[in-house]
């Protein structure tokens, strides 16, 4: 969770596989030890962010896309690079074609 040559990789292969654009150069920051990596990559779709707490053995993977994609296999990816023991997904509909609130949400 401090190696960010293979964080790079990682999220590099993410942006390919699913044929995203990549449109500002990546960002990515290393903390001070025990400290982890935190790195954004700028897509003409939204972003890719990824934050390492290697101090926990926690990681956070973000994508945010304006338009939908296909599943990539975070899983399968996230055991073999990273070690993974426990990996969970969450996938939150946005845009125009999610569902409507359910209320107190201002436009």
């Amino acid at each position: 969770l401090r190696d960010a040559e293979r964080l790079a990789r990682l999220c590099g292969d993410v942006v390919e596989a699913l044929g995203l654009k990549v449109a500002a150069s990546p960002q990515w920051h290393r903390f001070p030890a025990p400290g982890g990596i935190t790195g954004l990559i700028l897509l003409a779709e939204s972003h890719l962010a990824c934050h390492t707490f290697p101090e926990t053995g926690w990681a956070s993977f973000n994508l945010y896309c304006c338009r939908e994609v296909a599943d990539w296999p975070w899983k399968t990816a996230l055991v073999r690079e990273l070690g993974a023991t426990s990996v969970r997904i969450r996938k939150v509909a946005r845009g125009p074609g999610a569902s409507k609130p359910q209320s107190g949400r201002a436009r």
